[in-house]
């Protein structure tokens, strides 16, 4: 194995001296075979990294292979510490990624800080080698999509466009999400690679870097009623602004491109190899340049959104930067979240993952067959099964992901850790979700924009999650920050079929979504508090 080529480890072999530590090592590894830049141990977002550096990542798997089970890890900003004495019922591994003092924090000072190899961008899933590819954003974006068709369009997407950007290591969901939904989809990426990579694993149709070919392919579509999916290889500020000048009104304009303007976002007229040469000599030049390309880019949007097009900001701060860059609406449009997500995150319910370390995919197509008989089938978990197993692919370690809510993720959970210890699986299943999460994340231009009291940019609630996940005796907990717009936490608890696995994970599945439940209910709305009344979760509940 040289660094360009990390592989998971598969098959029933330990290097390791457990299941629970052999796992994490196997997700760390999956992380890098999934990653955009191995090489430079970027798993996404153009700079959003497993380990500090290679030496952390050897020392890293080093440190798993001798990590007893009465010992905990500790890891720094992707760099391992040390091992300390604990207990079997707390986590192997403890990280703290990214985070940074507020008057610190500002996107200079990170950058300064992170190239003098102090700190890392830890993305969400990235630094806590939670990733899973593509896959682990597809369902929420395909929520995110039929939700707006519910909303919008008459609960159908046939016959609509959609025009997004990016088609990296998160934003790569977009073409099969759209195509899955039923829309003509069309992905402006200006890195052809990137657009190579989903056709090449199933999650792009059709790539071009024409945008009269590009166009004709989506509206043969929409007078078919299909859903396709369209990579365009060309810069989304240009396509936008064309768009506007023909006339051309999408149904949904969307944006998941790097919006960094030094590490990731590549200014008009520059290629990617010419903007990361500048990255490197003149790296204030390029965010001059990335600046006035996103506010053009953002304006294009606004221009869209004035003549009828739904238009909305899927997390990547595009809004942020394109306001720093001088353009004063910028926020002239609203999050994702605030608008399609959040009364599912009032009652717990968000992105849920498996992953089986076996490496073999019978035991996620076994476990698709247990959620076919646990949960009825007019649910969402069940029809987005039946869709998964039709049309994902897996990249890396065999993974699925599906939104399950409070009480859903225990009983999954617990009837996972049966198969396993009745031999069904020929391994483990670790069971993690996405930071974008009920109660995990703080982050006041997405999961928190606009909350109904105010709270959008109180952290407490995320550093709360990672520590009630401590004491529930799960794996490994991270908390992390994102320069100074963001703070999430992440956890993983590992299914082995023991009893001790058993109450790890009805605590964890529990505790995790519930605390979720009673941040929303904290900030006023409704459907939480009846969630949380019903379920008996709160102090008033409780002590009553």
């Amino acid at each position: 194995m040289t660094v360009h080529q990390v592989l998971a480890g598969r098959g029933p072999e330990l290097r390791c001296k457990g299941w629970r530590q052999e796992t994490i090592l196997r997700l760390l590894e999956n992380n890098l075979e999934n990653a955009e830049n191995p090489a430079d141990l970027i798993v996404y977002m153009s700079w959003a990294k497993a380990a500090r550096d290679w030496d952390a990542f050897h020392q890293a798997v080093a440190a798993l292979k001798v990590l007893e089970e009465n010992q905990t890890l500790v890891m720094q900003s992707g760099r391992p510490v040390g091992l300390f004495p604990s207990q079997g019922t707390t986590p192997l591994v403890l990280m703290a990624n990214g985070n940074v003092v507020g008057g610190w924090a500002g996107d200079d000072d990170f950058r300064t800080l992170e190239r003098k190899g102090l700190t890392i961008m830890p993305g969400m899933t990235a630094a806590a080698w939670q990733y899973i590819g593509t896959q682990g954003i597809l369902q929420g974006t395909y929520e995110t999509f039929m939700t707006a068709a519910r909303m919008h369009f008459g609960g159908s997407l046939a016959g609509r466009l959609i025009v997004t950007a990016g088609c990296g290591g998160m934003s790569g969901a977009q073409p099969l999400a759209g195509q899955l939904a039923g829309a003509a989809t069309l992905v402006v990426e200006v890195d052809e690679t990137r657009i190579r990579r989903r056709v090449d694993t199933g999650y792009c149709q059709r790539m071009t870097r024409d945008l009269d070919e590009a166009l004709r392919w989506c509206a043969e579509a929409q007078v078919e009623g299909k859903g396709v999916s369209v990579g365009l290889v060309a810069n989304i500020a240009t396509v936008l602004a064309a768009l506007a000048v023909r006339g051309i009104t999408p149904d949904i304009v969307t944006d998941q491109t790097i919006a960094d303007p030094v590490n990731g976002y590549v200014p008009v007229g520059m290629s990617v190899e010419e903007t990361a040469a500048l990255r490197r000599s003149a790296p204030e030049e390029l965010k001059a340049r990335a600046y006035a390309t996103l506010v053009d880019h953002v304006s294009a949007m606004l221009t869209l959104q004035e003549r009828g097009s739904l238009v909305f900001e899927y997390g990547n701060n595009l809004r942020k930067f394109a306001r720093e860059g001088g353009l004063k609406n910028a926020f002239g449009f609203r999050s994702f979240v605030e608008l399609f997500i959040r009364p599912l995150f009032c009652e717990g319910i968000g992105p849920f993952r498996w992953i089986a370390p076996s490496g073999n995919p019978d035991d996620i197509h076994r476990i698709d067959d247990l959620i076919l008989r646990l949960f009825p089938a007019d649910h969402r978990i069940s029809s987005w099964i039946r869709t998964a197993r039709e049309h994902v692919r897996f990249t890396g370690l065999p993974a699925r992901i599906g939104w399950l809510g409070y009480g859903e993720r225990r009983v999954l959970a617990l009837a996972v850790n049966e198969m396993v210890a009745n031999g069904e699986l020929d391994g483990p299943i670790a069971f993690t979700r996405d930071h974008l999460d009920s109660g995990s994340a703080t982050l006041p231009h997405r999961e928190t924009e606009n909350m109904a009291d105010g709270s959008d940019a109180i952290s407490d609630w995320p550093i709360l999650n990672g520590l009630l996940n401590c004491a529930s005796g799960a794996d490994l907990v991270a908390i992390q920050a994102l320069g100074n717009w963001g703070q999430s936490a992440g956890v993983t608890t590992i299914a082995t079929g023991t009893p001790d696995a058993a109450a790890r994970l009805a605590r964890v599945m529990d505790n995790d979504t519930g605390l979720g439940i009673l941040r929303h209910a904290s900030a006023g709305y409704s459907a939480a508090r009846i969630k949380a009344r019903d379920a008996g979760l709160g102090i008033t509940a409780q002590l009553d």
